[in-house]
């Protein structure tokens, strides 16, 4: 009896759930789209997996970048779904709810609101939910239907369309074990792939099989072996070297210790229907249901039909060629343009003309066979040459074709040829055009989901690519990057040119091919054959000069940024594959990226060179040897590359007998603070060499950074003469001029202040300086260092002059370095944090007449 009550919402059971949490950093991010790719992956959810990533990634960017507050990602499995949540700490947000007279919630050309719009596109159901402490947006993804492992009766089908099989059926079975690696191989095995047992057992599976690679359209070989049970089609490298299409089915299972293996079962691919599960049968109320009509599709295709694009596709061919007894078979999709056709199934037709090649829709106006769009017969394809380019020099005579529309609009064509002339007629060519009818709407239906999981995958691998090339300025990374990104998911080998500058020729600066063995190789190939010549269209070109020397088929990308080709991204494939249309657009994109990423890299460096040759111009050529003492520097600049900062020192001879040192710190860090550190040295060096004293020399000083102006800064130092003495010990005249004062460390440990206190330089003009004579004796230590060492700080505490006078007393009998270094260590040790200021350490010491004998 049927009721007027709306049917409950079946609960969601949750089976699984993972979660983790990500600080508000541009790198968890990232994180967050591994995590849960992972996690999806592990529970066989492949199908979706690439939806759920983009999802992720525009709300974990919403709360970590945007929001700047940590986020919380929990992934919850049902039998048929997923759903995800993401939480942030920031619920005062409001929900950009949409009313009559506002804008949409979400405009895809501004950054809020965008991840709303794309849950609303892509997931199945969706929402967000407050608390008084968190935001939740939510998203739900269901599995797509796919009947897998039901058992069901397909219809009576005449004898002429039961599937074709030799008449000794080869099942090879092999086992992998839980490390991926084969453990079985039957004798079947042996016959279809050509290699011995002995050969192949404890090889991993992956080096065999030659498995899709397109990003977004498949799950890979590892994911595979992790289902339960997976079905589909890809190749394996026979021991003659050749891919060999097959079909296969997988079974994971345990032994009796609980071990787990999969077992494989594979047919050649044209054997498919030995090994592919039948559809789901239905039933209502525990009774079979009604017998239904034959479907003219499922005659033509077999019961059940293919769930994917190109298994549609390849059965197509493999009906066509039997139900006119052909000697072979291709289908063509036409481009969304519709001008030119894409070979995507063929049989019976040699390897150059596999998939993804490319012919014109429209052959010529003085050819018989002048469009794709009508069908057309050749009793005799000799006679017109170049009449069907697909079939020149495959020894086929007689062919007809016939398109596939849907709507009026042409989608593809299939064709048939065989051998002999004269072998179709117009009643072949109905018979051909009624099952492509049967097949058209079908075919577009699957070529057009392809095309949105194809997008679908794309978005996800540009959205992880940019990350990786944006986290890098090193120029060898970058490369290596680039290669890497491209080998293997858009093509088998990649190779990049560089280009110095305009008048350079175009430079191999790094190659990958998907097999390391044949790097090198390819490497002395590539570089016996002339480079690409560079252009500035965008878009990939054919680059036939590889044809002889690589071989298959090889496209080029020029390397765009900031209106300059600085590189090529040359990418290829073997001679029986060619690049589908998306995978050159999505490559196209990729190499946009890159080329900005690799010329950041070239800016990055070539300015880092220019900064550290300035900053090492600013340094002290190198100290003395001073007769009768130990002269020791340390010297660390703030901030990272930089060599030189706003502390400086020097130790210079001034005339015979009478050495110059000077240690100072101009006000700031970075490269303005080394400017003045600049002026001041090569200042002191002139002033002092003119037989000027201390004072002197510090006050023209003092007037030089004035006339900077707005430039100058205010400069701290200590400035002294030392003149070495025959009794073995030093007389220091010196002058501190608002600078850390001297220490001078006795013998005995006592530790004193060697100057007093004076004005700095660069705040006032009138300056009244007065200059310290002091003598040090044998064994006597004089310590300079600037504020970087005494305000050292780890939280509230500082070491302090008194701190750094504690140091120096546990330093009595070591050496000037020895005492430096301990210096050093000490700053170090005083706080866990990098030090944020620059630091000089200038140590002197008298030795003892006994230590230099």
């Amino acid at each position: 009896m049927a009721s007027d009550v709306p049917p409950r919402r079946r609960r969601l059971v949750i089976t699984a759930r993972a979660a983790a949490s990500f600080t508000p950093q541009g790198r968890s991010v990232a994180a967050a789209r591994a995590f849960v790719r992972d996690t999806l992956q592990g529970w066989g959810f492949a199908d979706i997996v690439d939806d759920a990533v983009v999802l992720t990634s525009e709300l974990v960017t919403n709360a970590v970048v945007h929001a700047g507050t940590q986020a919380e990602v929990l992934c919850l499995r049902a039998e048929d779904g997923v759903r995800v949540e993401i939480a942030d700490r920031y619920p005062e947000r409001e929900l950009p709810l949409r009313h009559p007279d506002e804008r949409p919630y979400a405009d895809p050309d501004r950054e809020s609101g965008r991840g709303l719009m794309l849950c609303a596109a892509l997931a199945t159901r969706w929402g967000v939910e407050y608390t008084a402490t968190h935001k939740h947006v939510w998203f739900r993804l269901d599995l797509p239907d796919r009947p897998v492992g039901t058992r069901s009766a397909g219809p009576v089908v005449p004898d002429q369309f039961l599937p074709l099989a030799d008449s000794r059926v080869r099942v090879a079975v092999l086992q992998v074990d839980a490390a991926d690696a084969i453990s079985a191989w039957n004798e079947d095995a042996e016959h279809v792939f050509g290699y011995a047992a002995e050969k192949v057992l404890g090889r991993p599976l992956a080096e065999l099989a030659a498995w899709p690679q397109t990003p977004g359209t498949g799950t890979g070989i590892a994911e595979a072996l992790r289902l339960s049970r997976w079905e589909g089609s890809y190749g394996i490298r026979g021991a003659d070297g050749r891919v060999i299409p097959v079909y296969a089915s997988h079974l994971r299972v345990r032994d009796a210790h609980g071990e787990p293996s999969i077992v494989c079962l594979l047919v050649h691919d044209d054997e498919r229907a030995l090994l592919q599960t039948p559809a789901r049968a239905t039933a209502s109320d525990g009774q079979l249901s009604e017998p239904r009509p034959v479907d003219p599709f499922e005659v033509f295709i077999g019961s059940p039909a293919p769930d994917d694009l190109d298994g549609l596709l390849q059965r197509t061919v493999e009906r066509a060629r039997d139900m006119l007894d052909a000697d072979a078979a291709f289908l063509l999709l036409a481009t969304d343009d519709e001008t030119e056709l894409e070979v995507r199934a063929t049989t019976g037709l040699p390897s150059t003309r596999q998939r993804f090649a490319r012919v014109p829709v429209e052959a010529g106006t003085s050819r018989c066979y002048g469009s794709a769009r009508l069908p057309a017969v050749h009793d005799d394809l000799s006679a017109v040459p170049g009449a069907v380019p697909l079939l020149e020099s495959t020894g086929m005579r007689s062919v007809v074709t016939v398109p596939l529309k849907v709507e009026g609009r042409l989608t593809g064509s299939l064709g048939v040829a065989a051998e002999n002339p004269g072998r179709y007629t117009n009643e072949e060519a109905l018979r051909l055009q009624f099952a492509a009818d049967r097949i058209a709407l079908a075919v577009e239906s699957a070529r057009l989901g392809e095309l949105e999981r194809l997008r679908r995958g794309s978005l996800s691998f540009l959205v992880e690519a940019s990350d990786l090339l944006a986290g890098t300025l090193d120029r060898d990374q970058t490369l290596a990057l680039m290669a890497q990104m491209t080998v293997p998911t858009l093509a088998t080998w990649c190779a990049v040119y560089t280009i110095a500058d305009q008048a350079s020729d175009p430079y191999l600066a790094y190659v990958l091919h998907e097999d390391e063995e044949r790097i090198d190789g390819l490497k002395a190939l590539l570089s016996r054959v002339e480079p690409p010549e560079p252009v500035r269209e965008a878009g990939a070109r054919p680059w036939p000069a590889t044809a002889a020397a690589v071989g298959g088929e090889t496209v080029v990308l020029p390397l765009l940024a900031r209106n300059r080709v600085i590189g090529m991204l040359t990418l290829g494939k073997p001679s029986e594959e060619h690049f589908r249309q998306e995978i050159l657009e999505l490559a196209d994109d990729l190499s946009r990226r890159a080329a900005l990423a690799l010329d950041n890299a070239r800016l990055y460096s070539e300015r880092t060179a220019i900064s550290r040759s300035l900053q090492r111009s600013l340094l002290p050529p190198g100290s003395p040897a001073i007769p009768g003492m130990e002269v020791e520097v340390i010297y660390r600049a703030a901030g990272e590359g930089n060599e030189v900062g706003g502390d400086f020192y020097d130790v210079f001879p001034i005339r015979d007998g009478a050495y110059g040192f000077a240690i100072g710190d101009v006000c700031g860090t970075g490269p303005e603070a080394a400017a003045v550190t600049g002026l001041a040295r090569h200042a002191l060096r002139l002033l002092a060499r003119e037989g000027l004293g201390g004072p002197a020399v510090l006050e023209r000083l003092n007037a030089a950074i004035l006339d900077e102006g707005a430039r100058s800064r205010f400069l701290t130092l200590l400035y002294g003469e030392l003149h070495p003495q025959p009794d073995g010990g030093a007389l220091m005249k010196v002058v501190c001029a608002g600078h850390p004062l001297p220490l001078r460390l006795r013998p005995d440990g006592e530790v004193t202040a060697a100057a007093e206190p004076q004005p700095l330089l660069g705040v006032i003009d009138d300056l009244d300086l007065y200059e310290q004579t002091l003598s040090l004796d044998p064994g006597d230590v004089l310590l300079c260092v600037t504020d970087g060492v005494t305000e050292r700080r780890e939280g509230s505490r500082m070491l302090g002059d008194d701190g750094l006078a504690d140091v120096l007393t546990t330093c009595t009998g070591l050496t000037a370095g020895a005492v430096a270094a301990r210096v050093l260590r000490a700053v170090e040790r005083f706080a866990a944090e990098p030090a944020s200021d620059d630091m000089a350490i200038l140590a002197f010491r008298v030795p003892h007449p006994r230590e230099g004998s």
